[in-house]
């Protein structure tokens, strides 16, 4: 039986924070539909979205600028439209979802990756590649100059390929001469990165989200929408402060970066859900074979490890 706290506290979350739908289908695609083989019938997923107030006509609408954008490809069976995450899609997702998933870097030598953008590049390529590059988490430190002290190098070289820009940029490795977190470092890092406004959005998230945890640990039973419904919620509003984070070294950040604490939050709130929100998905959804698949092996390397059902 459905949680009545959880129930309301959905209610409030939903009423005070509106959910754009385009952004809100790439979070149930990339956190669930990719690791279950990522196709589904779009009826079935019109449905699987409404409790999260999503309409037929706006998931329709989303949807069609979603596949224009590149994320999402349609393939037509009879009369049913069957929508998966594209190539460029997957990509995307696994680039925005290590940094999710995977715990940052404990250990750091002091040595940061730059990327310097010339005149190789032009304004439109120079600018598309920035965005990217900041998505990734890397600051732009000075005008075309972008840094980071702990780059992904894989995800880096992605970039650069699906850009054009792989011979059109430099990239440079350095070394900070003396302290590596030196009080003048520090302060470029916490004004280039914006940590003050994070470290507030983390802890908004962290007080939106506990009194879910508690009302999750104590039920008795826990109902299979609901907790659809809150993994929904939770990586949604999880992925949108995480992808501003820049996963910078412990040694940069403070003793208290409230980072931490909503990341051990989000993994036990995965936790408490996973198998209700997979029981959900299997139900609801459907593919052109039938019924959804079981989730790839990678999903249970999430946040450390998933305990498989």
């Amino acid at each position: 039986m459905p949680s009545r706290y959880l129930a309301d506290w959905i209610a409030r979350f939903l009423a005070e924070r509106p959910v754009r739908a385009n952004s809100l289908i790439i979070t149930v695609y990339g956190d669930m539909i990719a690791v279950h083989g990522g196709t589904v019938w779009l009826g079935s997923f019109i449905r699987l979205v409404q409790p999260l107030g999503l309409n037929e006509r706006m998931v329709r609408t989303s949807v069609f600028r979603l596949v224009k954008e590149k994320w999402l490809v349609a393939e037509q069976r009879g009369r049913r439209s069957f929508y998966s995450l594209t190539a460029l899609g997957r990509r995307r997702f696994e680039h925005a979802y290590r940094r999710i998933y995977d715990a940052p870097r404990s250990d750091w030598n002091g040595e940061w990756h730059l990327v310097l953008t010339g005149g190789a590049l032009d304004l439109g390529q120079r600018e598309a590649l920035r965005k990217e590059l900041l998505w990734e988490g890397f600051g732009n430190i000075a005008p075309g100059v972008l840094a980071h002290p702990a780059a992904n190098l894989d995800s880096l070289m992605d970039i650069l390929e699906d850009s054009g820009a792989r011979d059109k940029v430099v990239v440079m490795q350095a070394q900070a001469l003396g302290a590596a977190t030196s009080r003048p470092l520090q302060e470029l890092v916490h004004d280039c990165w914006g940590l003050a406004a994070l470290a507030e959005d983390y802890q908004r998230f962290i007080e939106r989200f506990r009194p879910a945890a508690r009302a999750l640990k104590s039920a008795r039973q826990l109902d299979p929408q609901q907790c659809f419904v809150l993994r929904t919620l939770l990586m949604h509003e999880f992925r949108r402060v995480q992808l501003r984070d820049p996963q910078l070294p412990q040694q940069l950040l403070s003793a208290d970066w409230p980072g931490h604490t909503a990341r051990e939050l989000c993994r036990e709130l995965y936790l408490l859900t996973q198998d209700g929100a997979k029981s959900h998905l299997m139900t609801v959804l459907e593919t052109a074979q039938g019924p959804l698949p079981e989730p790839a092996a990678y999903y249970y390397t999430r946040f450390g490890g998933l305990q498989a059902a």
